[in-house]
């Protein structure tokens, strides 16, 4: 039972034995704490940059262009926005050198709020993100697709832009990565002393990791984590979670919901979303971003254009308050961005409604 933390961690141990994963590096990333969260924690190749986001990225994207596999971290997302003219450099080099330059990196970087980050550690990037092509976009909502996901971009030679969502980096999988001890109390305890840093001893304490296989999530294939033929819920990341659970509660009174988990944002699995869309006729996307000029808005503006004629109730988008920041307060938090109780909301007002 890893938790996301756990996996990234393993999957970079597994780039770094079996992918030529070279370098991972950013600001507190290598010894002794390995990241802010401790996704890096006793990686060999790991190591601590200055604290300057744009000589992270400049750094990776040099790298890449000479042909070396990195993974640089960006310590929270909202400190990644100063590099948004690298990343579009980065971007374009494939495309302009008409296949010839390569920039092989993924840059990874933690989103979204969950954590009580207050103003400065709780902003999304997947709108902005997506706003720059010549990247591959991914997010994991569960340890598994973690572990995959990673996988997936250290074998691309594209660049790969790796969005943690911070509220679950701590939740345990309920499917196990193959190689990790067994999904039992035992097992989990065994792969914390296997692999998590003891709080004493710290300057001689070595990982020791467990026989790690290939595992890789295609990128660009989202996941259908509920099947239902009511109302489609499009939506990735922490918001999967919470989908699932309204899902179960409504199954008991007749609503059925399928929840898609979208896991790429680029490119995205458009056919996963026209078969649900077509089946149910309903659709709700959700995600944390600011509502004003959102990711989800393309989406929704996709199957308007496509099922106009088709669609029983209109569609609607959860997203978060466009607002400079979200508050420290639990409330303040929690009206800034779509709980379980609006989604739950809006799917019974959308299985309601008749065009």
């Amino acid at each position: 039972m890893a938790t996301l933390v756990q996996a990234i961690r393993m999957a970079l141990h597994y780039g770094e034995e079996n992918l030529g994963l070279k370098n991972v590096f950013g600001e507190d990333v290598g010894p002794p704490l390995g990241g802010a969260f401790t996704t890096t924690q006793g990686l060999k190749t790991s190591w601590n940059s200055p604290l300057d986001e744009r000589g992270i990225v400049g750094a990776a994207m040099g790298l890449g262009l000479a042909g070396c596999r990195s993974v640089a971290e960006v310590q929270f997302c909202d400190y990644i926005y100063n590099t948004i003219d690298l990343l579009k450099l980065i971007g374009m080099q494939t495309w302009t050198s008409n296949g010839d330059w390569k920039c092989p990196i993924t840059i990874m970087t933690p989103v979204g709020a969950g954590i009580r980050g207050s103003i400065y550690h709780s902003h999304s990037f997947d709108a902005t993100m997506t706003h720059i092509p010549g990247w591959k976009i991914v997010m994991p909502s569960n340890a598994l697709d973690a572990y995959g996901l990673m996988l997936a971009c250290l074998k691309d030679e594209n660049p790969t832009m790796y969005l943690k969502p911070k509220a679950l980096l701590r939740v345990k999988g309920l499917e196990r990565i193959p190689g990790e001890p067994e999904l039992t109390p035992e097992g989990e305890k065994q792969l914390r002393e296997m692999i998590d840093m003891p709080l004493t001893n710290r300057e001689t304490w070595k990982p020791k990791w467990p026989k790690l296989e290939d595992y890789t999530v295609e990128i660009g294939k989202a996941k259908i984590t509920r099947d239902g033929g009511h109302v489609t819920v499009v939506t990735y990341g922490r918001h999967v979670l919470m989908a699932n659970d309204v899902a179960d509660k409504l199954a008991e009174e007749g609503i059925s919901v399928e929840v898609i988990d979208l896991r790429t944002l680029w490119p995205y699995d458009w056919e996963a979303i026209r078969a649900s869309i077509g089946k149910t006729k309903r659709v709700i996307f959700v995600n944390e971003d600011t509502e004003v000029t959102n990711f989800g808005e393309h989406l929704y503006r996709r199957a308007i254009e496509e099922f106009f004629y088709d669609l029983e109730a209109r569609p609607r988008l959860l997203a978060g308050a466009f607002v400079p920041g979200i508050g420290l307060a639990d409330p303040l938090e929690a009206a800034s961005v779509p709980q379980m109780h609006d989604i739950e909301r809006a799917i019974r007002e959308i299985v309601q409604e008749r065009a």
